[in-house]
């Protein structure tokens, strides 16, 4: 059964599996890189890594909007609840934790960042999220440091790893293809770089890298751009 796993710059994914249609990290509205806006966008289910505004932003509306069911830590469920958002969509988790889901299997992973919920209040534990879809293991590290945990994440086997490698909040180039190496997916993915110049990064160069130091695939898209499991 084909995964389709859709760009829209940044950190944001959509992903379309068995019938439905997951969002990781919707930062949409005010993105400089997205092509496509809160508003006009279909979801069943929003996971979220972490509290700050360019993960969480239009997470809110979207759900509102869709009756979409959210991810997320303990501390991000909470805050969305007062926002206005119905217990009933919330399904709260922490770093180690599992649960089945109509699409797969979800899995909250270690992420080495830190977490501020748009009013500046604690947004818990920063994550990863490692997915058991139809199509395989997909491993969204989220904004993440290096770490050599990373070996047994992906000891599942996994089809694919979405990295990012823009530098300064998150690991660079060198630490993810470090990161790539730990992990051995079949292919890897970059993100969360490009979207403002501090995070300014040569994909291509990166990409270089990766096909001639692991046997993993590096697949690099532009924002809108789709890529199939």
């Amino acid at each position: 059964m084909t995964t389709e796993i859709i760009w829209h710059g940044h950190g944001s994914f959509q992903i379309q599996t068995a019938g439905h249609s997951l969002w990781m990290d919707p930062f949409l509205n005010d993105s400089p890189t997205a092509t496509v806006t809160a508003d006009t966008v279909a979801a069943d289910t929003i996971l979220i890594s972490h509290a700050h505004f360019d993960h969480l932003t239009d997470a809110l509306q979207i759900a509102q909007r869709t009756g979409a069911k959210v991810i997320a830590n303990f501390e991000i469920c909470n805050w969305l609840q007062g926002q206005g958002l119905p217990e009933g969509q919330l399904e709260a988790m922490n770093v180690g934790g599992q649960i089945e889901q109509p699409f797969g299997r979800v899995k909250m992973t270690l992420a080495h960042h830190s977490s501020s919920m748009p009013d500046g209040t604690y947004g818990g534990l920063a994550s990863g999220y490692l997915l058991d879809l139809p199509a395989g293991h997909v491993y969204f590290a989220g904004d993440t440091a290096l770490f050599l945990d990373m070996k047994l994440i992906g000891l599942v086997g996994l089809e694919l790893a979405v990295l990012p490698i823009g530098d300064r909040f998150t690991m660079g180039p060198d630490d993810a293809l470090e990161a790539v190496k730990l992990l051995n997916p079949k292919r890897v993915l970059p993100c969360h770089y490009n979207t403002w110049p501090p995070i300014a990064q040569d994909a291509a160069s990166w990409a270089g890298h990766v096909r001639s130091q692991t046997a993993a695939e590096p697949v690099v898209v532009e924002p809108g751009e789709t890529v199939r499991l």
